[in-house]
């Protein structure tokens, strides 16, 4: 589990296709701290450390991972943002945030508004209901709350700090963004059409 506050960001050195995809990320853990087999999540996406270095990991990303998130369009010295998994006694600072990404959105717009960044999204038609005036929503790893939704499409806002610390500012209208929805909206929805099962004639 994660909390969706980024603490790292970390760049592709390499990437491998051979049936799946191979990663490898520089990044500023300590990376005697991590073990083989440990969870970081990379823009979002929860992902096994499979080899590491004194300052990089690498990580084997499926087939069925990279056609349900952006991890595709990663290309050598691409940004990335990191969290390693959070531990018991952790701060939660920003939500829960399971690593297993619902689906890809798209960047529609990205605007200053005084010192913050106003950033536009479209999502796929079946996640636009769980997204939520004031609700959050894991957007590339980062915790965000959600301004206004019109439809399939959501607004945020990006203060200053949050742009330092991620690799957001690198962010373009036509970049695919990984999605994960809230986890108590996905049970609200799932205990919904629960009912509605239980309830019909």
């Amino acid at each position: 589990m994660f909390t969706g506050i980024i603490t790292d960001i970390g760049e592709v050195q390499s990437l491998i296709r051979e049936g799946d995809l191979r990663a490898r990320i520089a990044t500023g853990y300590d990376m005697a701290s991590v073990d083989l087999g440990a969870s970081i999540a990379s823009d979002g996406v929860c992902l096994t450390v499979v080899a590491k270095g004194a300052d990089w990991y690498e990580v084997q990303v499926s087939a069925e991972t990279v056609s349900k998130t952006n991890l595709g369009d990663w290309a050598v010295g691409r940004r990335v943002n990191l969290e390693r998994a959070l531990k018991l006694g952790d701060e939660l600072g920003g939500h829960i945030v399971s690593g297993h990404v619902d689906g890809v959105a798209e960047v529609l717009s990205v605007a200053q508004e005084g010192d913050s960044t106003r950033m536009w999204f479209r999502v796929p038609s079946a996640l636009a209901g769980f997204i939520a005036p004031k609700g959050s929503v894991a957007l590339n790893g980062t915790s965000l709350t959600v301004n206004e939704v019109e439809g399939a499409e959501f607004g945020i806002n990006l203060i200053p700090h949050t742009k330092q610390v991620t690799n957001w500012g690198d962010t373009a209208p036509g970049d695919r963004i990984n999605l994960e929805i809230d986890t108590l909206a996905r049970y609200v929805a799932r205990l919904r059409d629960w009912e509605r099962h239980i309830s019909a004639p």
